[in-house]
């Protein structure tokens, strides 16, 4: 694995490229990646093994995509939905 960089919410962020993108997240101390849709609550990681969909995300144009079954490529897009 090595080092590269990911875009997240149009910021640049260090990450291990094949690492999951939740460790990407946790490492750049981002908990919140969206807010839930009926009571604006923040959520964010949470089981780390895809059960619970809490940490969906957008990647390269693609929404629902679940952070911590996928693996970080370099110059990754990603949009969560906690702007």
């Amino acid at each position: 694995m090595s080092a590269t960089q990911i875009t997240v919410d149009g910021e640049a962020v260090d990450a291990t490229a094949g690492s999951s993108l939740t460790a990407a997240f946790v490492a750049a101390r981002r908990w919140r990646l969206r807010d839930n849709p009926v009571s604006g609550e923040p959520r964010g990681p949470f089981c780390g093994m895809g059960v619970c969909f809490e940490c969906e995300v957008t990647v390269d144009g693609r929404p629902g995509v679940r952070a911590c079954l996928t693996r970080v490529v370099p110059g990754m897009t990603v949009e969560t939905g906690s702007r």
